[in-house]
């Protein structure tokens, strides 16, 4: 059984983790270049959110929402 998690801890320290490990020893050469993990997560969700604000912009040009003002009638 102890051999089955050295086999996992292997397979994560190894193989999975090489490239971030790659990257922190970049950190010390070239900044922008160890962060590239975090501009391409940042560069996805600017692009997401650009896309959800147009679908909301569609959506509302279509005045398909019912915008009148008024409570609910248990209130």
């Amino acid at each position: 059984m102890k051999d089955f998690f050295y086999g996992i801890q292997d397979l994560f320290v190894d193989v999975l983790f090489a490239p971030f490990d790659a990257l922190r020893a970049l950190e010390l050469e070239n900044w922008f270049g160890s962060n590239i993990m975090s501009w391409i997560f940042m560069a996805i969700g600017f692009v997401a959110f650009t896309y959800w604000m147009l679908q909301l912009k569609k959506y509302n040009d279509n005045n398909e929402e019912d915008k009148s003002v008024t409570s609910h009638s248990y209130l």
